[in-house]
């Protein structure tokens, strides 16, 4: 016996316990070629296997599909103002989007999942697992203070998804956390966003580069090529897509 690649269920390979060449049952190691020509029936996609679309807003390690009417927000780190967060607004939902680098022969969500529940419950919070569009999937109570001071909680769902040597993590919150048809809007967004891992060598967990839409990091900035909407003093960036 022996270890060897197959594919996942999302286009990332694993190391498996398998058979020797020439025992009974042994199937060739999955190639990264052969993972790249056959890609998963719906996304999210890696950026190796994804449909030819240039209707999707660049944001460096996330590619966003467009929606009429939907709001982009980029999160910031408050000390050092790196993106480190997607948000998305659209009828009433919202949602968070979020790429790390994971290793190539296994995925993230198992393990963060746990983290996750722990961290809700420690809080105060609910969660618990179940099985959605993407698989297995966290639906949450998250504490929060009331605007007349008292304790409360708010629904949210958290979206897992593993890739080749990434993890996309996804949280619902708003109307679509409670509601069939908005979930389905929201999911369908989730579903078309393209992941680009980039080939240098990140830790597990690392958080892939954002940048703000069009906006490469490091690019030389003059009067024409500025971000038509100034970052705020306070707050992150809020861009529209008609």
């Amino acid at each position: 016996m022996r270890l060897f690649k197959r594919k996942g269920s999302r286009g990332q390979t694993e190391k498996v316990i398998g058979p020797e060449p020439g025992d009974v049952g042994y199937v060739d190691p999955v190639t990264d070629e052969e993972v790249a020509a056959d890609p998963p029936a719906v996304g999210p996609w890696d950026e190796a296997q994804a449909p030819e679309d240039d209707q999707r807003i660049d944001l460096g390690a996330v590619r966003l599909p467009k929606r009429p009417g939907m709001q982009v927000r980029m999160e910031l780190d408050k000390k050092t103002r790196r993106v480190i967060a997607v948000n998305v607004a659209l009828d009433g939902s919202s949602l968070q989007v979020q790429a790390f680098a994971a290793p190539r022969s296994e995925g993230l969500w198992s393990d963060l999942r746990e983290e996750i529940v722990a961290s809700i419950k420690k809080q105060g919070g609910t969660a618990q697992e179940r099985t959605g569009g993407f698989g297995v999937e966290l639906l949450a109570r998250l504490p929060v203070r009331m605007p007349d001071g008292r304790s409360g909680t708010r629904p949210a769902r958290f979206l897992g998804v593993d890739g080749p040597r990434w993890f996309l993590r996804g949280v619902l919150t708003g109307k679509a956390a409670v509601e069939d048809d908005a979930a389905a809007q929201m999911e369908s967004v989730f579903s078309e966003i393209v992941v680009v891992r980039g080939g240098d060598a990140r830790p597990p967990r690392d958080l892939l580069t954002l940048h703000l839409p069009g906006k490469a990091p490091g690019a030389e900035e003059s009067a024409q090529d500025r971000p038509s909407i100034e970052l705020p003093k306070r707050g992150p960036e809020i861009t529209e897509v008609r």
